[in-house]
């Protein structure tokens, strides 16, 4: 009987050594200094969590091939952190009547980086969660499917022309637009619906 306990007691710490290692990180005194300052105001609730946060970011994000500073891609796409007051002098620039046809390259643009990318196919209406992730994590905002209404909350580009083209090349779709300010409203034609199904 006590060969048995002893037996299932070794599986036991054996498995528990396969699926956990513990790792040590030597932090500079300014790293530790700036991570126990987002401890104590409240921003993050301890280092483990904030390590596991980042690597979600990390995974998330695609961001495997940083080359330094300022030079990061996701895939094919290299990404860039850039104001939205920048692209805001952009948009403002560019004529009214021309929003929705930018939209739309922009949205085709962002349609071939995750089909080449991440092998998601945007047209694929089952596939719409997971491309809606992938906007956030990059910024994007937060979209909903709703029946056949787009909700987009926090968009960080504030015209919805814009925004219409760019769902309709990025999911290959048409829509009507519901509402003109955020969080915006965009319901999907009839048309486009059936063939979607």
């Amino acid at each position: 009987m006590q060969d048995d306990e002893k037996k299932k007691l070794e599986e036991i710490m054996k498995k528990n050594e396969e699926t956990t290692k513990r790792t040590t990180i030597i932090l500079e005194k300014e790293e530790r200094e700036f991570i126990d300052s987002l401890i104590r105001e409240g921003k993050e609730p301890g280092i483990k969590p904030l390590i596991s946060k980042m690597l979600d970011v990390y995974r998330s994000m695609m961001i495997y091939d940083w080359r330094f500073p300022g030079e990061c891609y996701c895939g094919i796409s290299r990404m860039a952190f850039i104001n939205v007051e920048l692209i805001n002098i952009l948009i403002n620039n560019i004529p009214k009547e021309k929003w929705r046809e930018i939209g739309a390259q922009l949205g085709e643009a962002a349609k071939v980086s995750m089909e080449a990318t991440l092998g998601i196919q945007t047209a694929n209406r089952e596939k719409w969660q997971e491309v809606f992730k992938r906007l956030r994590v990059q910024g994007f905002g937060d979209f909903y499917l709703r029946d056949k209404y787009i909700l987009i909350k926090a968009p960080f580009v504030n015209e919805a022309e814009i925004w219409a083209g760019f769902l309709e090349g990025l999911l290959d779709i048409e829509i009507d637009i519901k509402t003109s300010t955020a969080p915006f409203v965009f319901e999907v034609k009839e048309k486009a619906v059936e063939q979607i199904k």
